[in-house]
Parts: C-alpha cells; sequence; structure tokens
C-alpha cells in the first residue's frame, strides 16, 4: 500500500474510533515542518484524524507517550512499537483493555540525515516514495536514490516488520526478513578487547550527556531516573568519560531483557553516539542464554524476572 493510501486508511480508522468513543485519543504521526520528518501527533477529535499521515519518516516510537494519556488510547504502530507495548503491558505499565492498536506493517524506516548527507548539504524540498525508490527534489537538484540504501541501522537488523499485536491492521503483511540479526555484534566481540575499549570511549567521548536517548526510549519509564537521584547519587553528572560510561552501562543493564532494539535511542541522538552496540551486545546473550526475544509474546515472562530450574548458569559462574 501506497503512503497516501496507507494515511487516508489510518485517518479513516481513527475518526470512527473517535466518532464511535471508543477512544479519547489517537497517537499517530502528523506532517513535520521540514521534508523527511513526521512528528508525533495526538487527536482528539474525528475533525482533526485528516492530519495523520504514514511515510517512511515516521520512525519514533509512538509507545513512549502511552503512559501520558490515563483513559483509552488508540495508537499507530508499526512492528518495533507493538513489541514495545507488549513489553509495557507485561510490567503492568499499559492496560491492554484500555488500548486499540492501529497496526501498520513497516519495510523500514528512512536515516534522513543520511539522505542529507548524500544530498551534500543541498536543501531538500520534497521527497517522493515509489516503492523501492526515493525522488528527492531541492534547490536546482532531482535525484533518485535506493531506498534500501538509507534505511535507519536498526531497520537493517529488523525481523519483526509486522506488527506482533493489533486490534486493527492497515494493509497488508510485509514479507518478514530471515536474517543474521546480529552479526554487527559479532564483529565487534572479534576485536581485541584494548580495540573494544577504544572504540567503546571514542563513542562516549561525543556524548553531551542531553538524555535524547533515556527520553526517547519507551522502556525507559521510571518515575526518578537513577542518572536524576541525589539520594544516593549512582553516577556522575559530568561530561568526563568515566561518568558518561557509567550512566549508558546502567541504562543498558536496566534493559536487559526488556530492550525491543527499536533505535529510538540512536535517532535521537544528536551526536549520532553508537548507543545500540551496548544495548545490542546485551540483548544478543539474551538471546543466546535464554533463547528470548522482548516484545514478542505476552505471555511469555522476561528471563530476568523469573526463574525456571534450567536456566543457564553461564553468566554467573566462573569459565
Amino acid at each position: 500500500m501506497n503512503p497516501t493510501d496507507c494515511s487516508n486508511r489510518i485517518a479513516e480508522e481513527a475518526g470512527r474510533l473517535l466518532t464511535e468513543g471508543t477512544v479519547d485519543v489517537v497517537i499517530g504521526f502528523e506532517k513535520g515542518s521540514l521534508p523527511m520528518r513526521s512528528t508525533p501527533c495526538f487527536v482528539r477529535t474525528p475533525q482533526d484524524s485528516g492530519k495523520l499521515v504514514w511515510n517512511s519518516f515516521c520512525s519514533s516510537n509512538l509507545s513512549r507517550y502511552l503512559k501520558q494519556f490515563p483513559g483509552k488510547v488508540g495508537i499507530v504502530a508499526k512492528g518495533c512499537d507493538t513489541r514495545a507495548l507488549v513489553e509495557l503491558i507485561k510490567e503492568k505499565q499499559v492496560n491492554r483493555e484500555s488500548l486499540v492498536v492501529i497496526g501498520v506493517p513497516c519495510r523500514g524506516m528512512i536515516d534522513g540525515a543520511g539522505v542529507l548527507e548524500r544530498c551534500d548539504g543541498k536543501r531538500v524540498s520534497d521527497v517522493e516514495e515509489r516503492d523501492d525508490e526515493l525522488v528527492i527534489t531541492g534547490d536546482s537538484f532531482r535525484i533518485t536514490l535506493a531506498r534500501g540504501d538509507f534505511l535507519h541501522p536498526a531497520c537493517r537488523v529488523c525481523f519483526t516488520g509486522n506488527p506482533v499485536l493489533f486490534d486493527v491492521l492497515i494493509g497488508e503483511k510485509v514479507q518478514e526478513q530471515a536474517r543474521d540479526c546480529y552479526h554487527d555484534v559479532s564483529d565487534f566481540e572479534s576485536r581485541s578487547p584494548g580495540d573494544r575499549w577504544a572504540y567503546i570511549m571514542s563513542e562516549m567521548d561525543r556524548c553531551i550527556r542531553c538524555y535524547a536517548c533515556r527520553n526517547a526510549c519507551p522502556l525507559c519509564y521510571c518515575g526518578e531516573c537513577f542518572a536524576d537521584a541525589t539520594r544516593p547519587q549512582w553516577v556522575g553528572r559530568g561530561a568526563t568519560g568515566t561518568d558518561t560510561l557509567a550512566f549508558h552501562v546502567m541504562r543498558s543493564m536496566h534493559l536487559a531483557g526488556r530492550c525491543v532494539e527499536c533505535g529510538a535511542c540512536r535517532a535521537a541522538c544528536p551526536t549520532k553516539v553508537d548507543i545500540r552496540t551496548l544495548n545490542r551486545k546485551i540483548s544478543s546473550d539474551i538471546a543466546r542464554l535464554f533463547d528470548y526475544r522482548p516484545g514478542l509474546r505476552i505471555d511469555q515472562p522476561a528471563p530476568l524476572s523469573s526463574f525456571k530450574p534450567d536456566d543457564s548458569e553461564e553468566f554467573i559462574l566462573e569459565r
């Protein structure tokens, strides 16, 4: 289904839900103020449902906003969004009975920053999506790019393009990709300890401690983050490499067995710190040790919040 038809279907469904009083608000996307920007919006009346859009730039994980709305909520969700929903439901942060999920199959979202870099800094005025191509128009130029070359890093290894949880499905399901999802982790693990440490610290040097990664993450919902606590103070607030590393390591451990690998953290980072390497290293260990991928089944408890006698003890025993 092309983006225009998909947008119309979403708007129609949102208008119906609001008209019938099934939900109080629909969380979706609207056109941003710049090309290649679709921003979260919150539609409360049927008349405003027409502003809802769907395209290859709806990259934010909208489940991040659910806790702000205590009533009945409709949400437009792609595969990784629904995986976050599953985890939030399991952790009693979202009531499934108060939620209407408008699922949208996803072929991956486009990294607008990568497109702009390909355009050599020229101003882009319009983007047209044509199946597997992007037609970029700007001041005195027009180029056609292969869509697959500009996917967000998280989308390149995604194996859940279809929603895992939905009440209404917009469009036809996409063919899931059988991928070696952790080949990048294997490449990182193959480096020497010194090289791994040097790489991580070089990334930490770029972090400005703005906490955009935390604020964009759907599973970072604590009332008080450990990074903000002062009694006791768990981590220093300076921008030094050690303080920054402590923050990211502690946050990654907090997400162990919970991170749905949506890439919202990396997409939100203004300096493009490679936050995903830490998270995906832990996710790969969880998958290997416990055969568990977060967000796939509501009836499957997270491995670090449950116990089975035959659980692997490899991670707690000396080799």
